[in-house]
């Protein structure tokens, strides 16, 4: 009987030490699974990104275009405008620069009106 008890308690220690083993394979297997998982995961997310950054960098491009090109249609009138100031500043120089000393030079007090 004892030796009967002996070889079924080695079985069983057989079958301990089997599944033991068949549990650490699951565990590394999952373990690489998980490890895959996570870099085809980082794979997708960094292809999603770069898709959303050029759509983005299109978009932008397409909308600084006609953003410029109103920019420079504004410098333009502006330096226009300038340029028409300046040129009415230069014709009528004289005549102001004469119109200030007389306000200078000949003051004509006026009373205010309250």
């Amino acid at each position: 009987m004892s030796a009967q008890n002996s070889a079924g308690i080695q079985t069983l220690l057989d079958a301990e030490r089997d599944a033991s083993k068949i549990v650490q394979k699951a565990r590394e297997y999952r373990t690489k699974r998980v490890r895959e998982a996570r870099d085809e995961a980082k794979k997708e997310i960094e292809a999603y990104r770069a898709k959303k950054e050029e759509e983005y960098k299109k978009f932008e491009a397409e909308h600084t275009q006609g953003n410029k090109a109103a920019e420079e249609e504004a410098n333009k009138e502006a330096d226009d405008q300038i340029a028409k100031i300046r040129e009415a500043g230069k014709k009528n120089q004289d005549e102001v620069i004469n119109d200030l000393l007389e306000a200078v030079f000949n003051p004509r007090p006026e009373p205010i009106a309250a």
